[in-house]
């Protein structure tokens, strides 16, 4: 008999294959059977009529940081919500573990940083994690039966660092005993179950002290002793975030890319390749770090959005204004001071001319202040600007916008929320995305879920482009959109029968409809322990989710169920050939 029957379905089943109408039948976690509508003979304890839905694989987010939020939220919402099954953490080279059990501080290092890298709430890490792990192992053991997704998890260059090294981490180079034990550690971690290395050399990644985290101060010979590591264990990868990741890499971070994935023999993932018509040559520049590692026999895939992510800024709080060049000394300041700063026309003309320049990176999207849309305010002087754009509120003060901007801020002790239209909203961006998610280095994701709760919401990038894909711009066709969002993945971390709709793949399943697939508009939330406050987004349309074959979530609410499973390299996954 089996468990359930899910009958009368579209079936995508993550290929790319045409969608067909069928019956799929469940059993003991995997699917035992796919046939006809009425044409499987097996009697099923439970089913259900899916005429008229999608039913395809459970979605995978390669890029998460659901790390710490998993402890209290074992549906990792809001990702499960939109089709969510898998996801991957432990990356940008930030994990919770390991910890040095002679150094019991080094747990508030990691919250702290962990709090100001990846816009974490430093209440919920205290008060939503039981912090009763040292090794690698523990961590994944106390996450073991506790979740409702499955999970995957990368080792922290960082937290290898901080434990062999301590507080030299920040600053100092390894002697060659301590990058023999941090290979060891990594080891150590991969066998017991980690999926490879992250590491971070970003020039935005600083520590809670604001110094730059422990991997950034690595040399080429460190990263690439950990890579040989990683190359000896089965169904391992690698991710990296180097500072070019967030416009063009140079010369060096090409090679460094290359070296390290051919070094490994495993696939190198990074973070994320932002695709603007009005910047041409970056998306091919980017690619070139693929084209350099095929030839040095490894492979290097960009991850990237296939929606546009909105990120609300602030001035008074971090964020990431503070990473224009010469604005975080300023944005540190006492609100007094920082709003009297802001307030002189000199510095706002100084501030202004670094915003626009070379030096700002990708960062000169930001310098836009004309188009920003006001937020949430909180002074009866800013009633009625919510929703309002800022170069229309500048041309009825006679203001300059950024003038203005700083007005309505200072109105609210700076407390107002900000947030940038984008300006890659065109139709020669959208035809550039297209043509670039059908590259062979190219894969969609990259959402960030779990970090930066209040700035951002781009766990819905599934529901949202499965809606554009059938009901907006139609850029690429459903099935090809589904396999995007499932198989590719999977292939690329190799994970053993998940990603298809398959007999005997386990039955991570997601059943939408076509109609309503959609995600609803990002809103702040105060449901983190500590009442501490996230952006939170509604799926629309998804009608159920089942991991390995158990519900999990049936139109938008939580079953309560928790089938999820911790993926562990090598008996999850299978090693990714890079030749």
């Amino acid at each position: 008999m089996l468990d359930h029957l899910i009958r009368s379905a579209t079936v995508v089943d993550g290929t790319g294959a045409p969608a067909r109408v069928a019956d799929v039948g469940i059993t003991g976690g995997r699917i035992a059977v796919i046939g006809p509508p009425g044409g499987v003979g097996e009697s099923a304890a439970t089913s259900e009529d899916a005429d008229g839905l999608v039913l395809a694989p459970g979605f995978v987010d390669p890029h998460t940081h659901y790390d710490a939020q998993l402890f209290w939220d074992p549906y990792a919402t809001p990702s499960m919500n939109h089709g969510v099954t898998t996801v991957a953490g432990g990356n940008c080279g930030f994990t919770l573990a390991p910890l040095n059990p002679e150094r019991p501080q080094d747990a508030d290092y990691t919250r702290r940083m962990m709090a100001r890298v990846e816009g974490m709430s430093l209440v919920a890490l205290e008060e939503g994690a039981p912090w009763n792990w040292h090794s690698f192992g523990e961590y994944l053991d106390a996450l073991e039966g506790r979740i409702a997704v499955n999970a995957g998890f990368m080792v922290g260059h960082c937290a290898l660092r901080r434990y062999v090294m301590g507080e030299d981490a920040v600053g100092g180079q390894p002697t060659p005993g301590q990058l023999r034990r941090m290979v060891d550690l990594l080891h150590d971690a991969m066998a017991a179950g980690a999926w490879g290395l992250s590491t971070t050399q970003s020039t935005t990644h600083a520590d809670g002290d604001g110094r730059p985290v422990a991997s950034r101060h690595a040399r080429p010979e460190e990263l690439l002793a950990l890579c040989r590591a990683v190359g000896e264990h089965e169904g391992t990868q690698l991710e990296a975030i180097l500072a070019g990741c967030l416009d063009r890499f140079g010369d060096a971070e090409i090679d460094l890319l290359a070296r390290m994935s051919a070094v490994a023999g495993r696939p190198l993932n990074w973070n994320v390749l932002t695709i603007d018509a009005a910047e041409p040559t970056r998306v091919p520049r980017q690619l070139q770090a693929g084209a350099r590692a095929r030839a040095a026999g490894g492979r290097v895939v960009a991850l990237t959005m296939p929606i546009l992510t909105p990120m609300n800024m602030s001035l008074g709080t971090f964020c990431a204004l503070n990473l224009l060049p010469g604005w975080g000394e300023i944005l540190a300041l006492p609100v007094p001071e920082r709003i009297a700063r802001l307030r002189d026309p000199a510095v706002r003309t100084e501030m202004l001319r670094r915003a626009s320049s070379e030096e700002a990176g990708i960062f000169r999207r930001l310098a836009d202040f004309g188009r920003y849309v006001i937020g949430d305010t909180y002074s009866a002087a800013n009633e009625g600007l919510k929703g309002r754009v800022v170069s229309g509120i500048a041309a009825e003060r006679g203001q300059e916008p950024f003038h203005c901007l700083v007005e309505i801020c200072a109105d609210d002790g700076l407390r107002t929320v900000l947030w940038p239209m984008p300006r890659d909203n065109d139709p020669a961006s959208w035809e550039l995305r297209r043509r670039t998610w059908r590259h062979e280095d190219v894969l969609l994701g990259g959402s960030d879920a779990g970090a930066h709760l209040d700035r951002m919401c781009g766990a819905p990038y599934t529901t949202r482009f499965l809606g554009d894909c059938l009901r907006g711009r139609r850029l690429v066709p459903l099935e090809e959109a589904v396999r995007m969002l499932t198989d590719d993945p999977a292939r690329l971390f190799g994970l053993r029968e998940r990603g298809r709709i398959r007999p005997g793949h386990h039955a991570d399943l997601v059943l939408f409809d076509p109609e309503r697939i959609d995600a609803g508009a990002a809103t702040l939330v105060y449901d983190l322990p500590g009442e501490s406050p996230r952006l939170d987004a509604k799926a629309v349309g998804v009608v159920s989710v089942r991991v390995n074959g158990v519900e999990t979530l049936r139109d938008d609410v939580a079953t309560g169920a928790v089938p999820g499973r911790v993926l562990r390299s090598g008996r999850d996954t299978r090693t990714v050939s890079t030749r």
